[in-house]
C-alpha cells in the first residue's frame, strides 16, 4: 500500500470548488517538499501545486495560480488542494507525490519525487 492516500475527487460542474486531501504516513518521515500533480489523459504528467517543508514557501503552475491552494496539516500529516474556480480543463487525475530533498529546486518535475499516491479522479463537467 502506497504511505500516500488521496481523496476528495469527484465530479464537479464549471465555476464549481473542491479540496483534495493527501495523508502521508509517518512511515515515510522525513520528507521535505509535498506537491500536487495531475494527469489527463493523453497528456504528461504536470505539477500543479508544492508545498516546501523545506523553506516554507508554496509554488504552483502557471494554469492553476490564483485558483488553487495548498496547505498542511501538520497534526493531521496531511497535505489540502482547495481548487476553486474548477474548469473543464481542470479535468485530470491528481496525485500526490513526496520528496525528500530539502529543497523544493524543479518542484515540477516527476522524476524527483520518491513516493507517489493512487491518484483522485476530478472531473469539471461545462
Amino acid at each position: 500500500q502506497s504511505p500516500l492516500v488521496e481523496s476528495g475527487g469527484g465530479l464537479v460542474h464549471t465555476g464549481d470548488s473542491l479540496r483534495l486531501s493527501c495523508v502521508v504516513s509517518e512511515s515515510i518521515w522525513p520528507y521535505y517538499t509535498v506537491t500536487w500533480f495531475r494527469q489527463a489523459p493523453g497528456n504528461e504528467r504536470e505539477g500543479v501545486a508544492c508545498f516546501s517543508i523545506g523553506d516554507g514557501n508554496t509554488y504552483y503552475g502557471d494554469s492553476v495560480k490564483d485558483r488553487f491552494t495548498i496547505s498542511r496539516d501538520n497534526a493531521k500529516a496531511t497535505v489540502f488542494l482547495q481548487m476553486n474556480n474548477l474548469q473543464p480543463e481542470d479535468t485530470a487525475v491528481y496525485y500526490c507525490a513526496v520528496d525528500r530533498g530539502f529543497l523544493a529546486t524543479h518542484w515540477w518535475a516527476p522524476g524527483r519525487y520518491d513516493y507517489w499516491g493512487q491518484g483522485t479522479q476530478v472531473t469539471v463537467s461545462s
